[in-house]
């Protein structure tokens, strides 16, 4: 069984009973008692988990790792993705880019390019697209969009953040769900993201999802777009090992595998 997998079996668990046991997971997973520790050892350092005598217990109130953790992990990948994603960008176009992790890394591509117009919420793209020296001369345009505010992530959200996004059509939503499930689609673990998600699809002509290997076949408590309503997924070169890989790619319009 493969590390990822064997980790997203054990959210699994750990969402549906609230813990899991080293024995139980040894068992049911056919690897060592080690391997097992090692595990939740570093998802606890994720704070995906809390560890106890003998296994595991979820988090009670927030099972999401803090933005600080999840932006630095898997960062490689994320480039990769983040990579193929601008390519598919033109100048001139309008963009809708939400408060994830590898839309942070993508906003830092597209502040190379010219002629761009970046609606927003988060903060990090915000800055990321503007800090660039030079940036005046490359004519692009950055809107952040008012709302009430969030630390984790820096973003705002919201009904003010809602009615401003409504004001923009957009070419393209190029968002970064919490996970993306051949079911349900792209999923968040935040209401108020979900809600921004959604919204930035329905002013935008087409939609782009960012997921790297960790998210596919994961799925959260939100659903904001199905698969078949994506009209292209950026996953990295691991993504194909992921179980639920297969299923995705079967319903979606256009996939594409990012390498570095």
């Amino acid at each position: 069984m493969w590390q990822e997998e064997r980790r997203q079996r054990i959210r699994s668990l750990l969402s549906t009973f609230g813990h899991v046991s080293v024995d139980q997971a040894t068992s049911e997973f056919g690897v060592s008692r080690e391997t097992i520790r090692r595990d939740l050892l570093e998802m606890e350092a994720r704070g995906e988990l809390k560890r106890m005598h003998g296994g595991a217990i979820a988090l009670e109130e927030d099972r999401e790792a803090p933005y600080t953790v999840r932006s630095s992990v898997r960062v490689k990948e994320k480039r990769a993705i983040a990579a193929c994603a601008a390519r598919l960008v033109e100048s001139g176009q309008t963009l809708f880019l939400d408060a994830g992790s590898t839309t942070s890394i993508l906003s830092e591509r597209l502040s190379g390019l010219s002629g761009l117009t970046v609606i927003t919420n988060s903060l990090n793209v915000a800055s990321n697209m503007t800090e660039r020296e030079g940036t005046a001369l490359l004519g692009n345009r950055t809107v952040l969009v008012g709302g009430e505010f969030n630390s984790d992530p820096p973003a705002t959200f919201g009904d003010v953040t809602i009615n401003e996004i409504g004001r923009y059509q957009a070419d393209w939503a190029l968002l970064s769900p919490f996970g993306l499930d051949s079911r349900k689609g792209a999923t968040s673990f935040d209401p108020h993201e979900a809600e921004v998600a959604r919204s930035m699809i329905a002013n935008a002509s087409k939609t782009v999802i960012l997921a790297d290997h960790s998210k596919i076949g994961v799925l959260s408590r939100f659903a904001y777009c199905t698969v078949s309503e994506i009209s292209h997924i950026v996953v990295d070169a691991k993504a194909p090992q992921r179980p639920d890989f297969g299923a995705v790619q079967a319903l979606a319009e256009n996939v594409i595998i990012g390498t570095q």
